[in-house]
């Protein structure tokens, strides 16, 4: 690699180091909100708080990374030409697909990151993720479980316990829903456990009665069971995390096709295909990102005035592509057939490039700068 090469790339590595680090504390700071609003107000530790925030990083990180890598080239190209290196370059003989290497192997090198983060990181965190929040959540409904007392662990619900015998079992149980203000629910039962679930932990009553008041019409029902469940995930005043999905999956498990795990998860094959391209399809906005941040730029060469326009040319460029990522994924969500369209917008933005590149000597967005250049250059050949 030529010394200009390992200059840029490693202008474009320190400028991406900075703009994600910055991008991923505003994410980090909405999701730190939402993790102590659930965890610290129920009585989890700072250790716990921390390591649910430390496991949410490696989706934050791929949600930042084209952006950051975007942001980066924009910034770079955008530095050296107003400080004129770019045009030393050219005079040197580069042309744009010439300069345009450095960054190539800088997208290829977060393209690869993101390849790791999708495939491996991210479903592990998530995995893990989703498992001590079912352990904290076990926690939570565990302190709610208080003989002889009115306890009332979410807006709305009153749950009351007489007793707890050696076994677990709960004794002579009263619970109160009025969280829906159209209908209010109480059940009542003798006797009831706590049972746990892939969904959360579950409260199965034995021997009760079940009254709902419509409070429309002040109309009571009354139905007796013997045997009734209530999610208790309700008492944890919100989830903490979504029911395990595909998402938590890893790629060789995605692509295995497990019909056990089909039917665990009430999957499609597609579904699982879907998830599993989605993954490396994500892979390739980091280099679309990077590539179309520094093409734009390079549109209209060097000006006093900054590259203003060029930038808002790749901002609109960017969102386009993000846009047909987008409507690709629906697209290939609603048809089987039609999964491998998910490529599609990387491609189309390559395409955009390759243009941009082809066009950068040969058009520039500042006309009147080379009417006025022109009459300049051949007084001087003259």
């Amino acid at each position: 690699m030529a010394r200009f090469d390992r200059y840029m790339l490693r202008q474009l590595l320190l400028a991406f180091g900075f703009f994600a680090l910055v991008l991923v504390l505003v994410y980090w700071i909405n999701r730190a909100v939402f993790l102590f609003d659930r965890l610290i107000a129920n009585g989890e530790s700072a250790r716990v708080f921390l390591e649910f925030s430390m496991l949410t990083l490696p989706e934050m990180i791929t949600i930042v990374l084209p952006f950051a890598a975007f942001a980066a080239a924009v910034f770079v190209t955008n530095r050296l030409n107003s400080e004129s290196e770019l045009v030393v370059a050219q005079s040197a003989g580069f042309g744009p697909f010439r300069i345009a290497r450095p960054v190539l192997v800088f997208g290829l090198m977060t393209g690869a990151f993101m390849l790791l983060l999708n495939h491996v990181l991210v479903p592990k965190s998530q995995e893990r993720l989703a498992l001590r929040s079912a352990e904290v959540s076990e926690n939570i409904t565990a302190r709610f479980l208080t003989e002889g007392a009115f306890v009332h662990p979410a807006d709305g619900i009153t749950f009351y316990i007489r007793e707890i015998n050696r076994n677990g079992e709960l004794r002579d149980i009263f619970l109160s829903d009025v969280r829906d203000p159209a209908q209010h629910f109480i059940y009542s039962a003798k006797r009831a456990l706590v049972v746990r679930s892939e969904t959360g932990p579950k409260l199965v009553m034995f021997k009760g009665l079940a009254q709902v008041l419509n409070t429309g019409d002040d109309r009571l029902t009354t139905t007796s069971f013997e045997d009734f469940t209530f999610n208790l995930s309700a008492l944890n005043d919100g989830d903490l995390l979504a029911p395990r999905s595909v998402k938590y999956m890893s790629t060789a498990d995605l692509l295995r096709l497990s019909p056990e795990v089909l039917t665990d998860l009430n999957a499609s094959p597609a579904d699982f295909l879907l998830e599993a391209h989605s993954r490396t399809a994500r892979a390739f906005l980091p280099l679309v990102g990077a590539m179309i941040g520094f093409s734009a730029l390079m549109l209209g060469g060097f000006s006093r005035f900054g590259l203003w326009r060029q930038i808002v040319v790749s901002v609109g460029l960017l969102v386009t592509v993000f846009t047909l990522d987008n409507l690709s994924a629906r697209v290939a969500a609603s048809d089987d057939r039609l999964i491998l369209l998910i490529y599609m917008p990387s491609i189309i933005g390559m395409m955009m490039v390759t243009g941009l590149l082809w066009l950068s000597p040969r058009l520039t967005l500042f006309p009147r700068k080379a009417r006025i250049l022109a009459p300049a250059s051949s007084g001087a050949a003259t």
